[in-house]
């Protein structure tokens, strides 16, 4: 959607208020208290009732803003923008364009909407021929002993590790016009921050990831040998020269995702990276859709987030 079109379809805060009603009512409201599925829309109050117990249900409850005091058009204004470019924005940049005078709502906001993108995403498996392999991000640790010396490498307090799996076939000619094209075709990724890579959290990970039965192509590490029981596995040792071959999805992933984020964002807490990978992963799956704004707008009426740590759907 073009900015132009944006400002024309939400011109204020009650057209946001009544698209919003609407995206809830085509999803289907759910009452809380007994499960029923028909409502009464009691418009004075802007609240549905139950037709059963009569339990009633704000606009925002059971959704992405819920607890939220911020205006409709604040979260709409931010999932234009952040769905309206291949890049992404700062909390802080977020502020700036609505001329919010506190940082923090907004960066909850931002947060909620970036776990919601992930929230989506898991409702899918990879399948098929899958890449699989492991990253490494820059990241601040607050939690760490200032007193400990920086360790250097994979070890690095400073570098969070990330499981980062793609879905890819090889490609024909007609998809590869280019002489040094890739030889494959991506469909969907996935990137999950990880503790550890010891065999037994690897293959956890990885099995919520990725369909039993697909076909993973990974390097010869030992963090994948329990794969082998419920997928097919062809993992060789991959020489520098020939990852973009054998691997080249998970490595432009990887790549495009550290770029972006030293783009926009001065640094990133290792208790948040899962959060700006899910809006990269949720980008990218959608690359050549239309209507990204209503994709997250679905998302944002289907889920909530309790910061304690529970997700709802």
């Amino acid at each position: 959607m073009k900015l132009i079109e944006f400002t024309e379809i939400y011109p204020d805060e009650a057209s946001c208020r009544l698209a919003f009603k609407q995206y809830r009512e085509k999803e289907g409201i759910t009452c809380k208290k007994c499960g029923n599925t028909t409502h009464y829309w009691k418009k004075k109050r802007e609240q549905w009732e139950c037709k059963k117990c009569h339990h009633r249900t704000t606009l925002k409850s059971g959704t992405v803003m819920e607890n939220s005091k911020l205006p409709f058009r604040y979260w709409f204004i931010a999932m234009h923008l952040i769905t309206s470019t291949k890049k992404t924005f700062s909390a802080k940049e977020i502020q700036r364009q609505l001329g919010h005078k506190r940082y923090e709502p907004i960066w909850a906001m931002m947060h909620k909407l970036r776990l919601v993108m992930g929230m989506r995403d898991d409702e899918y498996q990879l399948s098929g021929e899958v890449e699989l392999d492991d990253g490494f991000f820059k990241t601040v640790a607050e939690s760490r002993d200032k007193s400990e010396p920086i360790k250097r490498g994979r070890g690095s307090q400073q570098q969070t590790k990330v499981l980062v799996s793609a879905e890819s076939t090889d490609a024909k000619d007609e998809h590869n016009p280019k002489k040094h094209g890739k030889k494959k075709k991506v469909r969907f990724i996935k990137m999950k921050v990880i503790n550890s890579l010891k065999k037994d959290e690897t293959t956890q990970l990885a099995e919520k990831m990725i369909k039993k039965g697909s076909n993973i192509t990974s390097d010869k590490s030992n963090s994948y040998n329990g794969l082998n029981e419920n997928y097919s596995i062809d993992s060789q040792v991959i020489k520098k020269e020939e990852i973009n071959k054998i691997l080249p999805w998970v490595h432009t992933a990887i790549s495009n995702a550290k770029r972006m984020f030293l783009d926009v964002h001065h640094r990133i807490d290792d208790d948040f990276l899962q959060s700006y990978l899910n809006e990269f992963c949720f980008k990218f799956n959608r690359r050549y859709f239309d209507n990204l704004f209503e994709r997250l707008m679905i998302a944002a009426v289907s889920y909530r987030w309790n910061w304690l740590g529970e997700e709802y759907g």
